[in-house]
């Protein structure tokens, strides 16, 4: 497949509840398909079990308890290679791994970030609930806390990591970090400031819609986890 023809498109796959460790392969994947032109930018929607992950800037007290005590409880913790400090993952949270090729966008760094904001942001007005920027802290907030958090990593130009947007997830499992190494923010969700919320699934749709509004592609493709498959394995003979 040519440059030109892939530029125009988005594959989006919706891959229900995946591990933390099968999705960072999957996206490390698609970056080098995406690298060799092999395939089309990606957008990934889908939720972890219940995983801390750490990134670049994490200081060793962004983690309120020890390392193998919260492995005893059950969650993963990964260290990553993804901007920003720890931030947590788990049911009832839409997570969102755009493999975005920026440079035939036009897009620099910052502008991709606000672009992911901007996404989050647009969603939760349609679901009626009004969210800002922070200034010096991406991610997504409310007037009760932050509820998106972001995080990027790109190689030539090509990213992976992206967004997680807080829909009905247990916050008491925030207690374990100081998320996003904000000591003095509360985080929040959209059943906490709604009573309710929409399902991932439900979400994943509007989600969709609106990035690949925002991003200016032409063609969108939605794609079963077994469809992907076929493509990872297509492209990477």
């Amino acid at each position: 497949m040519s440059a030109g023809a892939i530029e125009g498109r988005l594959c989006v796959c919706h891959l229900g509840l995946v591990a933390y460790e099968e999705a960072l392969e999957l996206q490390r994947g698609l970056r080098r398909a995406r690298l060799d032109d092999a395939t089309p930018d990606t957008l990934l929607l889908l939720e972890h079990p219940p995983t801390i992950t750490l990134g670049r800037r994490t200081q060793e007290d962004d983690l309120l308890d020890a390392r193998e005590l919260l492995k005893a409880r059950g969650f993963q913790v990964h260290e990553v290679e993804r901007g920003g400090r720890v931030t947590y993952h788990g049911p009832g949270q839409i997570v969102g791994y755009p493999i975005v090729a920026l440079r035939p966008r036009s897009l620099s760094v910052p502008k991709y970030v606000s672009l992911l904001e901007e996404t989050v942001i647009r969603y939760l007005a349609g679901v009626g609930l009004e969210a800002r920027r922070r200034r010096g802290y991406p991610g997504v907030w409310t007037a009760g806390g932050k509820i998106a958090a972001l995080g990027v990593h790109l190689r030539r130009w090509v990213s992976m990591h992206g967004f997680s947007l807080n829909l009905a997830t247990d916050l008491t499992h925030y207690q374990s970090i100081v998320a996003c190494g904000i000591a003095d923010a509360d985080v929040t969700s959209v059943a906490r400031e709604l009573g309710s919320a929409p399902t991932v699934a439900e979400a994943a749709q509007d989600i969709a819609r609106i990035f690949t509004e925002l991003l200016g592609y032409q063609e969108v493709e939605w794609l079963s986890p077994a469809s992907l498959a076929e493509v990872m394995s297509g492209a990477n003979r």
